[in-house]
């Protein structure tokens, strides 16, 4: 058992767990009813993607981060996929490419636009071919640009290199074959020279990458081994599990010698899978519970006793799975240092859970949130294949660092068509497609309510529903701002066409009754 003192020195003593109000949740999400034991959930700073449930073949949404509240029944889907999707990952060096596997058994990368989605995603950027059964797990490497690992039912962990201009792959760079059953979880250290698994023949396996050569096994057998995680910068594993009296139970390794679990504990006698997560800015370990709605929370440390527990955070709403926001994606004016994105398919309900320690001071706290990894490969994908290693290129957190901008080198923007254009085409008699007509109206209607506010007079203090205030917000200097500042837009006229609507909707009531009370009058 690990133990619990009863006083020690923490900065993270303190820290609670607070969901969501509602309308900053994402409501009517139809969500994955699959029995697969993944998170079925990714999230970036500009984007949360969840595989959803459908008919004829799998697919998963990409919802822009700020369009909380309900979603639209006829939301655009990616949906190039012939089988269940079973794993989701966001490119960790560009949020407008994610990467999907599924019982196909193709692993597919996917651009995103950054506009608003208008239709349908069926055609994927890349296409890999190798596995011969269902893909159950992909992971991007931590430092390397452009190297994805993928794990199937064929008992076999490939590893491609993307840089390839062919839109299909059927050859991975390496094939790693060590596994003699299915392969539960993947895990890399902090440079990402070695790669830790968990497999269904109840072993932890740490594997070079590269060579594909077994390192170390782990064959404890008063623990079954269902997930396991690198705690990098404290060189030691973490593993869930259970143990033989199918507990839920976690044990930490030294990274050196998996011969014997440094600690293990038993926590509960459920049956629901338990998810581990590190944060290694501030060495605090994760563990939610599948099936329950409870967030265990740890703080590691090199000496005994290891792992020290801080907390739980506790609700009745049951999660399937959950996402993860990346560090430069959190609300640091908040002391906000991690943010879970629970699933709860009961209510098609995805709810943010914040992490938050407790201070008085509304500045920039330092020494929570010290130098952490940014959105920059430190290696190209051929560096890494002839064997060079290297540590993430770290950011700073502090407000005005641009340590958000994380802006994809090698995708244009889509260019925005102007008035003019769309007069040309009409005049000519060509027919626009639907979703450029959607977006021209958009645009559209932005200026319109630009101009609008113009007009007004500068004392009028002008400030929009979401947040957004015209007159005191300076004008976008990056990408980033810009699209942020045009999703707020979107919202704001969606919000001025519904009032409106409803406005139409009493001033014809209000014709009713004037109509009867005539007809009333007119009858005396």
């Amino acid at each position: 058992m690990s133990w619990h003192p009863q006083y020690r020195s923490s900065k993270f003593r303190h820290v609670y767990g607070k969901a969501a109000s509602k309308e900053k949740c994402y409501d009517c999400v139809p969500i994955t009813r699959s029995v697969h034991d993944n998170q079925f959930c990714a999230v970036n700073p500009h984007f949360i993607a969840v595989v959803t449930e459908c008919a004829g073949g799998g697919a998963f949404l990409v919802i822009p981060i700020h369009q909380t509240g309900k979603l639209d029944p006829h939301y655009p889907k990616i949906c190039g996929h012939k089988g269940n999707v079973l794993d989701i990952k966001w490119n960790p060096f560009n949020d407008f490419v994610i990467a999907s596997c599924s019982e196909d058994a193709t692993v597919k990368v996917w651009d995103i636009p950054k506009h608003l989605l208008t239709r349908n995603i069926t055609t994927a950027k890349k296409e890999l071919l190798g596995h011969v059964r269902r893909v159950g797990l992909i992971e991007w490497h931590p430092t390397a640009n452009n190297i994805l690992f993928s794990s199937g039912y064929d008992y076999k962990i490939m590893v491609w290199n993307l840089d390839s201009n062919e839109p299909v792959i059927s050859k991975p760079v390496k094939i790693l074959d060590a596994h003699k059953d299915v392969v539960l979880s993947m895990s890399f250290n902090t440079d990402g020279s070695l790669l830790a698994t968990a497999c269904k023949d109840r072993k932890i396996r740490l594997i070079d990458p590269r060579s594909g050569e077994v390192l170390q096994v782990a064959s404890y057998k008063s623990h079954r081994v269902n997930k396991v995680l690198f705690l990098g910068n404290v060189k030691k594993l973490f593993s869930t599990g259970t143990s033989r009296w199918n507990n839920r139970q976690i044990a930490l390794w030294d990274q050196n010698d998996l011969s014997v679990p440094l600690l293990e504990e038993d926590l509960d006698g459920s049956s629901g899978l338990l998810f581990p997560f590190y944060d290694s800015d501030t060495c605090m370990l994760y563990v939610v519970g599948k099936g329950d709605g409870n967030i265990r929370y740890y703080e590691i440390s090199s000496e005994k006793p290891y792992l020290n527990y801080l907390m739980e955070y506790r609700s009745h709403l049951p999660q399937k799975g959950i996402g993860v926001m990346p560090k430069r994606g959190l609300e640091v004016s908040a002391c906000e240092i991690f943010r879970f994105y629970k699933l709860i398919p009961t209510k098609s309900l995805i709810e943010p859970i914040s992490m938050i320690v407790p201070r008085r001071s509304e500045s920039y706290q330092e020494d929570i949130y010290p130098l952490t990894t940014g959105a920059q490969p430190a290696l190209t994908a051929q560096e890494w294949l002839n064997g060079v290693n290297k540590g993430p290129l770290l950011v700073s957190l502090r407000p005005g660092s641009g340590a958000v901008d994380c802006l994809p080198q090698f995708l244009e923007p889509e260019p925005l068509m102007k008035t003019s254009d769309l007069s040309q085409q009409q005049g000519q008699g060509g027919r626009m497609p639907l979703e450029n007509m959607q977006k021209t109206m958009e645009i559209e209607d932005s200026r319109k309510q630009l101009k609008v506010e113009k007009k007004l007079p500068k004392k009028e203090n002008m400030c929009l529903s979401n947040g957004f205030d015209v007159f005191e917000c300076p004008p976008p200097k990056t990408e980033n701002e810009l699209l942020q500042m045009f999703y707020r837009q979107q919202e704001e006229i969606r919000r001025l066409r519904e009032l409106v609507n409803q406005r139409d909707v009493q001033i014809k009531q209000l014709e009713l009754k004037l109509r009867n009370l005539c007809m009333n009058t007119g009858s005396y």
